[in-house]
């Protein structure tokens, strides 16, 4: 199966590289900075600005990945319990009768 990889043209600090992320990893980042309210190339900037290792493409997936983490805990820590069952999921908590 051909993966949906495609390279994508931005300007990082004054100056234009190429990355390579699939639509998915682009989607997000984009809806990231929107929610940041900060640009695209701002918000690779910093991104490549603090990588430590590997290439830029992997820092942004990285990223975004860990973006998309740290949105699940949030919204597990607004629930009571802070998990929800699987779609389709039935209750297995045993029930005592009195």
């Amino acid at each position: 199966m051909k993966s949906a990889v495609l390279k994508r043209s931005i300007v990082v600090a004054g100056h234009k590289t190429s990355v390579s992320l699939e639509d998915a990893f682009w989607s997000g980042l984009k809806a990231i900075s929107k929610t940041h309210k900060t640009t695209l190339s701002d918000m690779v900037a910093d991104i490549d600005s603090q990588r430590q290792f590997g290439n830029l493409s992997s820092a942004i997936r990285l990223f975004v990945l860990e973006q998309a983490r740290a949105q699940m805990s949030s919204s597990a820590n607004h629930s009571e319990t802070g998990l929800s069952a699987p779609r389709g999921a039935q209750d297995t908590t045993p029930v005592r009768e009195e």
